[in-house]
């Protein structure tokens, strides 16, 4: 069951987002989770490895679009599939 081969390598930046130009469809066909500064994180939208952050959801606000409003913070950031 875990055929690690047919996984694609996880990206330097990946977003949720499919309207985003980081966005990988392949990878999301794979269970993936974020480590935050040594701890897993369930509410990433995007991350970035070699810059070092990621943006989360900022409770319940939604802009003018009806997306949730992201916030980025700064730290430690790995990638990893489950």
């Amino acid at each position: 069951m875990n055929d690690t081969t047919s996984r694609p390598t996880l990206p330097d930046r990946l977003s949720t987002d499919p309207r985003s130009s980081f966005h990988v469809p392949a990878v999301f066909e794979h269970d993936i989770g974020i480590r935050f500064n040594d701890k897993e994180r369930f509410d990433v939208s995007e991350y970035c490895i070699s810059e070092g952050w990621i943006k989360v959801p900022a409770g319940k606000t939604l802009d003018r679009k009806g997306n949730p409003m992201l916030i980025k913070l700064k730290g430690k950031v790995e990638a990893f599939y489950k």
